[in-house]
């Protein structure tokens, strides 16, 4: 497995947005880890490069906030179970072998705690779909199928103190207590942390964030 730095990654991505066909780059890593920002600054750089890209999340199939709470689920969100796993397969599927139709795509919006259908357009002469989450290279149902769809995926490495650090700020950010935030890091997110980082062997590349 290599490693990666952020021009080499370009690099990269560059070779797969200019292939001839429609490719799909998966970004992976724990909460925090910075996979989000990367994924953005990657997409902002082929685009101004002359690239047609699109960036589609994993994080729009959320299962819906009022869903959580009626199945009790709200204090372990973010967990695999909380998502909708096999839509987002459904999703990825279609954006591979569906590139001559204009795909619309659910985005999440941290300010609702909810998805909003429909946000996200992928337009037929994009090249590179870039997609980034937590279970990408999770091997179980559906998990294991999203490897399939991706042409590549990297995993996003930070260390372990900045990424604790970051996710209490977020979660306070957002409306929790510093107590709550500090709950939340190192309870339910920590063991979907510890989830996702035992299956960074199955990347493609390391990519290390500071």
């Amino acid at each position: 497995m290599r490693t990666l730095d952020a021009e080499a990654a370009f690099d990269v991505a560059v070779e797969l947005a200019t292939s001839g066909e429609r490719r799909i780059l998966g970004i992976c890593g724990a909460p925090a880890a910075g996979k989000s920002t990367f994924a953005e600054q990657l997409t902002a750089r082929l685009t101004a490069a002359g690239h047609s890209i699109a960036l589609v999340p994993m994080d729009g199939y959320h299962l819906a906030q009022s869903v959580l709470d009626e199945l009790g689920l709200a204090a372990v969100k973010g967990a695999p179970h909380t998502f909708d796993g096999y839509g987002f397969v459904a999703l990825l599927q279609r954006l591979k072998t569906a590139s001559n139709e204009h795909i619309w795509a659910p985005r999440f919006d941290r300010s609702l705690e909810d998805s909003i259908a429909a946000s996200i357009g992928v337009a037929p002469d994009v090249s590179l779909v870039l997609t980034e989450g937590n279970y990408l290279l999770l091997d179980e149902l559906p998990w294991t199928t999203v490897r399939t769809v991706l042409d590549q995926c990297w995993y996003v490495e930070v260390p372990e103190e900045l990424r604790h650090q970051r996710l209490e700020a977020r979660h306070m950010q957002f409306g929790r207590s510093r107590e709550e935030a500090h709950e939340r890091t190192f309870g339910s997110d920590e063991r979907n942390a510890q989830l996702i980082a035992a299956t960074a062997a199955s990347a493609d590349a390391i990519v290390e964030l500071s």
